[in-house]
């Protein structure tokens, strides 16, 4: 049995409430860890359904169960609520009014996407067998809070049968669904090198070992760990995004800072690449008498599909919205998703659904997600959970 046609009828009948809901976030973001109001919204919003609310394992997560009227296994849907600490370029009538703080990768649009597929299978709560589990999750960006609430339980009792997510995406005509079997998204990891040497001043550098000398060799020496020491099969990325040295144009100062990333997809990579890293800033060190400091964190794994419910996923998608509405990704992403801990303990896929081909790029200051997609996110998510639950 097919529940398109009253998925849509009810998807239909709340998205302006939903396009009302996804502005109100989009003009109160808030970061990592500290999305109160947000919660607070979507709390709110779930207190009129027959959703059971669950306290919250670490903060500020919003996790919530329908039961159906008969026994079954479970679906999870899943999405993040935090900003990015960027000032907002756009002029909208709901832009950012928290300087600092705006919403560029779209999780405004994720959460309400995900309010919309609650308030939809709120209605068919007598046609479902089994259980709808909702997670809206703080910090996805930066803190990787996901791995956190995985390991806080807040996906037992009942343990998920699939899971699913989206996240919009800039490169594909708005309302098409993507993704792709098996790894879909790479670890990414982060990196901190403090290089000291001996500051003086400017008109003696002999007197001096100069760290911005020092950095500028390092910066360069780790550009040949991917082009030399991985394979050009095996994809990784080492990329310096900071460098921080020097507050004055006649002195060389005492130390520089360099922060960066790495990517990788297949783990064998990924546990040389912080090896490959200290070991090229200690030689160009050692070579020009500095010291280093080094720090190395890994929040993200790769993010990995499942084949069987990507291609439940592609059935769905293609049954709901036509064939040509699906796409599959020919390559990974470099990007990084703590989804990936979902995933790691449980079937599921994550999708891209898109913003347009023309819309600014994720984490840009002129991002706003795309309200024309917010119809088929929420009807793709209801019918994911119904249709797989109404599975033998």
């Amino acid at each position: 049995m097919s529940f398109k046609k009253k998925i849509f009828e009810v998807t239909d009948k709340i998205l302006p409430e939903i396009i009302s809901v996804r502005h109100n976030i989009h003009r109160y973001p808030e970061l990592a860890g500290q999305e109160v109001q947000t919660s607070r919204l979507v709390r709110n919003i779930l207190s009129f359904t027959d959703i059971k609310l669950l306290k919250p394992f670490i903060g500020t997560d919003v996790v919530g169960i329908l039961r159906g009227a008969k026994p079954g296994r479970n679906v999870t849907l899943r999405a993040d609520m935090d900003a990015l600490p960027l000032d907002e370029l756009n002029e909208l009538p709901y832009r950012s009014e928290f300087p600092g703080k705006m919403h560029a990768c779209g999780h405004d649009g994720h959460t309400a996407m995900l309010l919309g597929a609650a308030l939809a299978l709120n209605e068919f709560k007598e046609d479902i067998s089994g259980s709808v589990r909702f997670v809206f999750q703080p910090g996805e960006e930066i803190a990787a809070m996901g791995k956190a609430l995985v390991e806080s339980g807040a996906l037992l009792n009942p343990e998920p049968d699939a899971i699913f997510a989206l996240h919009g995406a800039s490169d594909l005509p708005v309302g098409m669904l993507a993704s792709r079997p098996g790894t879909i998204m790479a670890a990414a990891g982060f990196f901190k090198i403090v290089i000291t040497g001996r500051g003086g001043h400017g008109s003696r550098p002999e007197l001096a070992i100069d760290p911005i000398i020092v950095a500028c060799k390092v910066v360069d020496a780790l550009q040949t760990i991917c082009s030399r020491n991985i394979a050009p099969q095996d994809a990784a990325v080492v990329s310096v995004c900071r460098f921080e040295g020097g507050k004055n144009a006649n002195v060389i100062p005492e130390t520089v800072i360099l922060e960066g990333t790495v990517r990788f997809l297949d783990p064998e990579v990924g546990e040389r690449l912080p090896g490959l890293i200290e070991r090229t800033v200690k030689g160009v060190c050692e070579a020009l008498g500095a010291f280093y400091e080094f720090e190395y964190s890994l929040p993200y794994i790769p993010t990995v599909n499942n084949p069987k419910i990507y291609e439940f996923a592609k059935k769905v998608s293609q049954e709901y919205f036509g064939k040509s509405n699906w796409f599959e990704l020919p390559r990974s992403s470099m990007g990084g998703e703590d989804f990936s801990y979902y995933l790691e303990r449980y079937p599921g896929v994550f999708c891209n659904i898109g913003m347009g081909e023309d819309a600014p790029g994720l984490h840009n200051m002129n991002f706003d997600f795309n309200d024309d997609a917010l119809r088929n996110g929420i009807a793709f998510m209801a019918g994911a959970a119904i249709e797989f639950l109404a599975k033998d």
